[in-house]
C-alpha cells in the first residue's frame, strides 16, 4: 500500500533522511520508533510531499507520488494526523471535521460524520464547542477524526500519545486498533512511546539519525535487547 525506497530528504543544506527503505502493506499497522530528532516526522512530511524527497521514491498503491503536490496525494487516499494535533482552535469541532472532509465527495459527509462520532462519542457531546477549549485527549481525538473524514486508505499518525496522561494514551491506542480492525484503514504510526507502538503494531522499524537500523514484527522488536535498553527500560537512544 505504501512503499518508501531509498528516500533522502532534508531542509536546505541539512539532510535529515539518508536512504530510507520501508513498506506498509494493506491492512497493516506499522510503527516507526526512534529518539527525538531521528527523522521520523520528516519522513511523514516527505511522504506527504513537503519537504520533497531529494532522492528515492514514494509509492502509494503502486503509484509514484514522489513529485505530486500534497493536495493530489491526499486525494489519492493518504491522510496525515500531525504531531501536536494542529486542530483549528477557533473553529468548532464540527467545523474542524468539515475541513477534514474537504477532499472527499460531499455525498459521503453525513455517513462519515456519523462514523467518526460513533468512534469518538466525546466529540459528539462537544460538536459545537471550539476546538481550542477541548482537553488534550479530546483534541487528539478531533485530529484523528478530522483525518478520517477524508476517507483515507492509509493514515499517517505522528506521535498521537504526545503530552497525554497514561489512561488517555491507552484509550487512544485502543481507538487506533479499532480503526484498523473495523474500518480496514492501513496505519503508519510514528511514536516515541516504543512500548505502546510496538505492542499495537504488526511490524515495526527503528530509525536512528535518519536511517532505518532495525525491523521486524512488533513482538520481535519488543523482545530485542537493544530496543529494550534504549527505548523500554528507561534508556535514551
Amino acid at each position: 500500500m505504501l512503499k518508501v525506497e531509498a528516500v533522502q530528504s532534508g531542509y536546505g543544506r541539512i539532510q535529515a533522511l539518508h536512504g530510507v527503505d520501508l513498506t506498509v502493506a494493506k491492512g497493516e499497522i506499522v510503527a516507526l520508533v526512534g529518539a527525538n530528532g531521528a527523522g521520523k516526522t520528516t519522513l511523514l512530511m516527505t511522504i506527504c510531499g513537503n519537504p520533497r524527497a531529494t532522492a528515492g521514491q514514494v509509492r502509494l498503491g503502486g503509484e509514484d507520488i514522489t513529485r505530486l503536490p500534497t493536495h493530489h496525494i491526499i486525494r489519492r487516499g493518504l491522510a496525515h494526523c500531525p504531531e501536536g494535533r494542529r486542530i483549528f482552535p477557533r473553529m468548532s469541532v464540527l467545523e474542524n471535521l468539515q475541513m477534514g472532509a474537504a477532499t472527499a465527495l460531499p455525498i459521503h459527509f453525513e455517513q462519515d460524520l456519523e462514523r467518526v462520532l460513533e468512534l469518538f462519542p466525546r466529540l459528539k457531546e462537544r460538536l459545537h464547542q471550539r476546538g481550542g477549549t477541548l482537553s488534550g485527549g479530546e483534541q487528539q481525538m478531533l485530529a484523528i477524526g478530522r483525518a478520517l473524514m477524508s476517507r483515507p486508505k492509509v493514515l499517517l499518525l505522528d506521535e498521537p500519545s504526545l503530552g497525554l496522561a497514561p489512561l488517555v494514551v491507552r484509550h487512544i491506542f485502543e481507538i487506533i486498533a479499532a480503526i484498523n480492525r473495523d474500518q480496514g484503514v492501513t496505519i503508519f504510526l510514528v511514536e516515541q512511546n516504543a512500548y505502546h507502538a510496538l505492542k499495537l503494531a504488526h511490524r515495526g522499524y527503528v530509525m536512528v539519525n535518519g536511517r532505518v537500523t532495525l525491523s521486524g514484527t512488533g513482538a520481535e522488536l519488543l523482545a530485542n535487547p537493544e530496543i529494550r535498553a534504549h527505548y523500554l527500560d528507561g534508556g535514551a537512544a
